[in-house]
């Protein structure tokens, strides 16, 4: 979301095609296609280049202006916000249906905004089908034959938007990252992934409602903070495959996956109130084995303290009056609904259910009271920071002979000898190993080794790989192969 530039809104009423060309425009796919209509509920951001002119385009949920609804009054807010933001509209519409009560009224809505705009008539497959566009003319704009799905017509378009757009110099149009940290938001639904993300953001970039499954395609939003970019990826909640049963979250689940594997670093968000589940667990797991940082976060933190209060004066309220004057005698300890305290209990439960990422860092905090939001930060740049580092060849072969392999414990192996060790890539840290074992090193032993590794390194939040090889072993059998042979010569 760069505000230097110039930025497409794509707007229009469900089920015209709106996502469908906004993939199109940036050349992936970003947004959830279906059938099923209100499938985008959340403004999408994306990042095009056309004829050396570079613009982001934006696809806002299906306008419906009336509806008093709570989510489609919420996807008409967030288009205004888009719209607000825009150099020039396109209103999409179906060319087949033809000119629907809602076109005219979404066609005056944009003509009362001042921003330009221009009229995409969408599901023109062939050039026979073209006439079916001409009745748009009567909204007084410039009307474009295209189809999203097959490309045609789509050049045309893009010619008429970016006409008056500033050519980008060469060097900003082909260079696809820019220096910012990837942020990915995941959990289950309704934990507080999107209010998190509109806090993080300083506005309201997601809808937030007490529905589950409010978000379903993944929201970018880029945010600079003390002089540092961040891409912040909210995504849908993910849940298991017997619970999902619309296609448009199963396609929403699939695309939260796909895009954890953009993210430098990923928020495992959970509801403090309720604690961890089977179903956090089986998250955590996924951002384990793809590799990225982790942060776990702890929201609502201000229901579980709620909770906590409300269950100590319960219990104070139960007993008897020669207790509550035996326990006012006594020297004033701390309640359990402390929340210092409270924390400081919480923790080893969560570090239990979550035990397969102990380097991962836990922090409690409130999306929606702000409280420790912004502590987020500094625990992102640690952990983005420590997963890119390059720890030299020498530097690690000194600390490997200071360490006591003796001290690992691997079932079944017969003594351990690590003779050799390099770094050979960072995003997570990965590392070498030569030994002399014939089988990978058992994974109690390498969890040994990576606890050490991480305490000397300060690995932060980051899981690290391990890379086996069996240069010794392998080196002796080729020179006992050798001496049979000279022998039997």
């Amino acid at each position: 979301m760069n505000q230097k530039r110039p930025s497409i809104v794509i707007v229009g009423r469900p089920n015209v095609g709106k996502s469908t060309l906004f993939n199109r425009l940036i050349g992936t796919r970003r947004s959830i296609v279906n059938d099923q209509p209100g499938i985008t509920r959340d403004r999408i951001y994306g990042e095009a280049v056309w004829r050396g002119r570079a613009f982001d385009v934006v696809d806002t949920g299906g306008l419906v202006p009336d509806d008093r609804a709570a989510i489609p009054r919420e996807i008409f807010r967030q288009a205004q916000s888009a719209i607000a933001e825009a150099t020039s509209l396109v209103l999409v519409v179906d060319a087949r249906a033809g000119v629907t009560p809602l076109d005219l009224e979404l066609a005056r809505r944009l003509r009362q905004t001042g921003k330009p705009f221009v009229i995409a008539a969408n599901k023109v497959d062939t050039l026979r089908q073209e006439d079916l566009s001409s009745q748009f003319y009567e909204i007084g704009t410039d009307v474009f034959s295209v189809s999203a799905e097959h490309g045609l017509g789509v050049d045309a378009l893009l010619d008429g938007l970016t006409a008056d757009f500033p050519a980008t110099p060469e060097e900003e149009a082909t260079t696809p990252e820019k220096a910012e940290t990837q942020v990915a938001i995941i959990g289950r639904p309704n934990v507080g992934k999107s209010t998190l993300l509109n806090q993080l953001a300083g506005v309201e970039r997601s809808i937030v409602s007490d529905q589950p499954g409010t978000t379903r395609d993944v929201v970018d939003t880029v945010v600079i903070h003390d002089g540092r970019s961040y891409r912040f990826i909210d995504t849908a909640g993910i849940r298991r495959k017997g619970k999902t049963t619309a296609i448009a979250e199963k396609l929403s689940v699939v695309m939260a996956r796909k895009h954890l594997e953009r993210a430098d670093v990923v928020l495992l968000t959970a509801d403090a109130a309720l604690g961890i589940t089977a179903g956090d667990a089986t998250i955590a797991g996924y951002a384990e084995e793809s590799g990225r940082s982790v942060i776990v976060v702890m929201n609502k933190w201000d229901l579980a303290i709620q909770k906590a209060q409300e269950a100590a004066k319960e219990a104070q309220k139960n007993r008897g009056d020669k207790q509550h004057k035996h326990n006012r005698d006594r020297r004033a300890k701390p309640l359990p609904s402390d929340p210092a305290r409270l924390a400081a209990e919480y923790e080893p439960l969560v570090r239990e259910r979550l035990k397969f990422i102990p380097y991962a860092p836990i922090i409690f905090l409130s999306a929606l009271t702000g409280d420790r939001v912004a502590k987020l930060y500094a625990l992102i740049d640690q952990a983005a920071e420590a997963r890119k580092r390059r720890i030299s060849t020498g530097e690690l072969n000194r600390w490997l002979a200071s360490v006591d392999l003796s001290r690992g414990t691997s079932p079944g192996a017969h003594r351990i000898k690590i003779y050799y060790m390099t770094q050979s890539g960072a995003s997570p840290p990965t590392f070498i190993l030569f030994t002399n074992q014939r089988q990978r090193l058992h994974f109690s032993y390498e969890r040994f080794l990576e606890n050490r590794l991480r305490a000397h390194f300060d690995f932060f939040g980051s899981p690290i790989r391990f890379i086996q090889r069996f240069r010794e072993r392998e080196r002796e059998d080729r020179e006992r192969l050798a001496r049979k042979r000279r022998q039997a010569d």
